[in-house]
């Protein structure tokens, strides 16, 4: 078992093809409507990419072709958006351009998929008042449900399918810079966060864990309006017969799996703890858990989803 703040075992280095550093990078970003795509391409093109979006299928060589002249050697990477409303748009060209673009050994292609709960996609569009693609002289929930009857398929074919429902704007550029930042990535890069079971369960999560059986400190009127952030919250929660020997296991599962998710090529790994209120346990454990993984010379993103206006009357926290 690994104990708190010990270094883990040595990583083995990813396994990459011998020529990944001299492929193109190269991201399709597509899916629902209003899931975020322009959040996305911006993102993107925040960490480097030369980001374009609706641009027709047809013009998608022209466009490779014309950003790798006169730049040197090293195209830029690039990313390319297409939704149903791009002109001449064909879910069924654009799997079929993803499939021979990925047999290309100067390219290194990624078709990321963004999905969103109808409810949500209803209130964005609702909004923002623009009509939906797929139905401009219906109502909106009749354009999502033939959207996502369209193209749900393609989530199938993609390399990475992101559920933007419950996703900040941030916490979007987050996840997206865990896949797809540029340079020689060495490890999986790690995201810890807490959250509330009462919100619903992370859908970016890869690993859950469940903190409700500890002490809650919401019961206790001086702890009740902090968060897990607080000294005095984490060291209430520390005295729980039962906390240092699940730190302790946590520790002894999440260990020696890394080096494996490393040597896999897993580029990003999202661990979740939960309480019911999302407020005090978890928020804790979750900062222990990024303080003990940085100390072992881990790059890590720690978010606290529900962390505030947490807690309710139930005596969740």
């Amino acid at each position: 078992m690994i104990a708190a703040g010990s270094p883990m075992p040595d990583s083995p280095s990813p396994s990459l093809p011998p020529d990944a550093t001299l492929r193109r990078p190269f991201v399709l970003v597509t899916g629902l409507s209003g899931a975020g795509r322009m959040t996305a391409l911006n993102a993107l093109e925040d960490m480097g990419y030369v980001a374009v979006d609706n641009m027709p299928l047809p013009l998608l060589g022209d466009l490779m072709r014309s950003t790798s002249s006169g730049l040197g050697s090293a195209a830029p990477p690039l990313a390319f958006g297409v939704a149903t409303r791009t002109f001449g748009f064909d879910p069924r060209e654009l799997v079929d351009r993803v499939q021979k673009l990925r047999q290309r050994a100067d390219l290194d292609v990624n078709l990321l998929f963004l999905e969103c709960d109808t409810e949500v996609l209803q209130r964005r569009y609702t909004e923002s008042r623009r009509p939906h693609p797929m139905a401009p002289d219906r109502p909106v929930m009749d354009g999502i449900v033939e959207e996502r009857r369209q193209i749900r398929w393609m989530r199938d074919i993609s390399d990475l399918v992101v559920d933007t429902s419950s996703l900040t704007p941030h916490a979007l550029k987050q996840l997206l810079a865990g896949h797809f930042a540029l340079g020689l990535r060495v490890g999986t890069r790690l995201s810890v966060m807490s959250f509330s079971f009462r919100r619903g369960l992370p859908r970016e999560a890869d690993l859950v864990f469940d903190a409700r059986f500890l002490k809650n400190p919401h019961y206790e009127p001086t702890l009740k309006p902090l968060t897990g952030r607080d000294p005095a919250v984490a060291a209430y929660v520390a005295t729980d017969p039962d906390y240092k020997p699940f730190v302790e296991h946590l520790q002894g599962l999440i260990g020696p799996l890394l080096p494996r998710f490393d040597a896999e090529g897993k580029s990003y790994l999202t661990i979740a703890v939960g309480c019911t209120g999302g407020r005090h346990r978890s928020v804790a454990l979750a900062e222990v858990l990024a303080d003990w993984l940085r100390g072992a010379g881990r790059s890590v993103n720690l978010t606290h989803r529900d962390a505030e206006g947490a807690g309710g009357p139930d005596g969740t926290g």
